[in-house]
């Protein structure tokens, strides 16, 4: 895997041993940052929620966001997301890795407000209980005109609204879809 753009550009990283953390392609990640990319300043604050290899928040973080959090249940793509941020020399201080359930995460999450979030479950996962955490204002999660993007398989048909999100764009690649959500 590599870095698409930004100050890593072309930089190589790690990616799983195994088949059961579905990376995100190249060619999504360019797609989704071609659309957000031009918004990410050094004050963004960017959470990779479900980030597996880390691979979107190290593209965010690339491209100038001045702080990334990562979000990954499984300890070994915890430790691997780590060895990548060390491989790569990104600064201790512009990240945070934490090895918790999504949910969980954002029901005790205590990192401040978030500019944009990246969503990125196993495609057989219930996104349901995870957009209603993050559209509810008593949580603190989202910053004042947030965007959320949602990683889902296209026959995976997600909701247009829920609590303050609302969805403004819906992407396909091949058999993957982006939901674009905006906070009202």
């Amino acid at each position: 895997m590599r870095v698409i753009a930004g100050s890593y550009r072309g930089r190589k990283f790690k990616s799983p041993p195994d088949n059961r953390t579905r990376p995100t392609s190249d060619r999504l990640r360019e797609t989704l940052f071609n659309i957000i990319g031009p918004s990410i300043t050094p004050e963004t604050r960017f959470l990779d929620l479900c980030a597996g290899t880390g691979a979107i928040g190290i593209e965010a973080l690339s491209r100038g966001a001045g702080y990334t959090g990562f979000v990954e249940k499984v300890r070994k793509n915890c430790a691997l997301i780590e060895e990548n941020l060390d491989l790569l020399g990104v600064p201790e201080e512009l990240t945070v890795v934490e090895c918790s359930d999504a949910e969980k995460f954002l029901r005790q999450q205590r990192e401040g407000a978030w500019d944009f979030v990246y969503f990125d479950p196993p495609y057989d996962s219930d996104y349901a209980g995870t957009l209603s955490n993050l559209a509810d204002d008593s949580y603190g999660i989202l910053a004042e005109n947030a965007v959320v993007i949602v990683e889902h398989h296209f026959k995976n048909h997600l909701v247009d609204e829920m609590g303050r999100l609302r969805r403004w764009r819906l992407l396909r690649q091949g058999e993957t879809a982006l939901s674009f959500y905006e906070s009202v």
